[in-house]
């Protein structure tokens, strides 16, 4: 009927526009509700939203009409909805650390501290066996460390897929990693290897031969792996070669840069390698107790679990304890003697001023009642004050850059070797920033500044051919043979 359809504004109306005809039912794609099953197919995919019901008029037009009602609805549950998520994202629980609970607040600690204190009371024992048995076998020691560490942090890049096309590419980063030690250690090492060979005619010539060209060795080493590595270039995967290449330098650079310190600390004396490393091992621990019992206050966002209560109060341990533990090892001669050969036996030696008691008067300062009148300090001390400083405030700073680059790389620890502490790198985090300090803060305010007969004859192995070395040694002869002419 036209009169009827021209009054209700209907579709059959002449006047009625036709492309508002044309989207009258059309259902916008926004309002649809997907299906309940898989995938937005189904009758379910197009049917219209709650929101838009069906209003009949008066002539039987089915026009689309907004329930506010519902609509008002979706709209306080989406505003709910993004609140929810603006304070997931932004939390202001001072019970949280960045969207983790505290190690205060979680209900497994103590299930974890036991599997912690196991695995740490193995690792203490394990250690200590270690620097009994001596400099030698503490430097194997550092080399098992620096394997599992490299295989960590190799195995980050890694992806099984790429590595199936590139057989043996896992062999070039292995071969870099000992092209590496010996360099490292060829030069930390060449005089206490010469001290230790210098009774045997010919394994003397082979040793000093292999110390003169060590360097020339590295570098032919370097380069032959250089030459692999070209050769093993494959199309499709140069991004990924390339990445591992450089990600195998710097982790060469990582590992060997802070153990090349370590290893000169131990034959330095093995006071120089465990003093500092005991200090972090202080710090690690009473910054996981105070944190356990006391931690309410986020330290840093980049490791949530660590508290201002665990900082301040492991701080004040470790200064503490390294003042006492540098008096307890500076006793024994085990620990203070340097190594000047690559030698399993004991070592006697004098000890130095820097080991050596100083007594101070206390009488002027303390009542008379006080049983003690006299304090007997060792100047290492007062060095060992400065270490606990570094321990304490500068040390834990490797650890939260680790806990960044874990974050960077979305894992919880570099391995699982070590039961409740991760892999051997996540403890090795601060270790390496402390024997770096330490080596430099020896050098320079504690070791004597004058040359050794050991550094002398490391020169001139190193440095003279066999005939300068003759000629030298006949020179010196007729030198002591003219003083004692003298003498006489």
């Amino acid at each position: 009927q036209p009169g009827l359809s021209r009054i209700a504004g209907s579709p059959s109306s002449p006047s009625f526009p036709k492309h508002a005809a044309r989207s009258l039912y059309r259902i916008p794609f926004h309002t649809r509700r997907p299906s309940r099953r898989r995938g937005y197919g189904g009758a379910a995919a197009c049917s219209p939203s709650p929101a838009l019901r069906p209003r009949e008029f008066n002539f039987g037009v089915p026009v689309m009409q907004r329930d506010t009602s519902s609509s008002d609805a979706s709209a306080s549950h989406a505003g709910r909805v993004r609140r929810r998520r603006h304070a997931t994202e932004a939390t202001t629980d001072g019970n949280r650390a960045n969207g983790q609970p505290l190690l205060v607040n979680d209900q497994n600690k103590y299930k974890s501290m036991l599997i912690r204190t196991y695995s740490t009371v193995w690792m203490i024992g394990g250690f200590a066996f270690i620097v009994y048995m001596g400099h030698l076998y503490i430097w194997a020691m550092v080399v098992v460390i620096q394997i599992y560490m490299a295989r960590e942090l190799f195995n980050l890049l890694r992806k099984s897929s790429e590595e199936k096309q590139l057989p043996g590419f896992r062999l070039l980063n292995w071969h870099f990693f000992f092209t590496a030690m010996l360099y490292t250690y060829g030069r930390f090492l060449s005089r206490q290897l010469v001290n230790t060979v210098t009774s045997d005619h010919l394994l003397y010539k082979v040793v000093s031969g292999l110390i003169k060209y060590q360097m020339f060795i590295c570098y032919f080493l370097y380069i032959a792996g250089f030459v692999w590595f070209i050769l093993t270039l494959k199309k499709k995967a140069y991004k990924y070669q390339f990445k591992q290449y450089a990600w195998t330098h710097m982790i060469l650079l990582t590992v060997f840069a802070q153990s090349a310190f370590t290893v000169a600390n131990i034959f330095e004396g093995i006071f120089w390698f465990l003093l500092p490393a005991s200090l972090i091992v202080i710090n690690d621990i009473f910054a996981y107790l105070f944190g356990f019992f006391l931690g309410r206050t986020p330290l840093i966002k980049l490791s949530p679990k660590k508290t201002w209560e665990g900082f301040i109060g492991a701080s004040v341990t470790t200064i503490i304890s390294a003042f006492l533990l540098a008096n307890v090892m500076g006793r024994s001669q085990w620990l203070t003697c340097p190594r000047k050969d690559l030698s399993t036996g004991w070592l006697y030696c004098d000890p130095g001023p820097m080991f050596k008691s100083e007594h101070y008067s206390l009488e002027e300062w303390v009542p008379h009642w006080f049983p003690w009148k006299e304090l007997a300090i060792m100047p290492v001390q007062w060095q060992a004050l400065a270490l606990g400083l570094f321990a304490s405030i500068i040390a834990p700073f490797g650890g939260f850059f680790a806990s960044g680059f874990k974050r960077a790389f979305k894992i919880k620890d570099f391995g699982d070797s070590i039961p409740g502490h991760g892999g051997i790198t996540d403890r090795m985090d601060c270790q390496m920033v402390m024997a770096v300090f330490a080596y430099i803060y020896h050098q320079s305010f504690i070791a004597p500044q004058n040359f050794s007969v050991e550094i002398i004859l490391d020169q001139i192995i190193r440095n003279l051919a066999y005939e300068e070395q003759k000629y030298l040694y006949e020179r010196l002869g007729e030198i002591f043979h003219e003083r004692q002419l003298t003498q006489s």
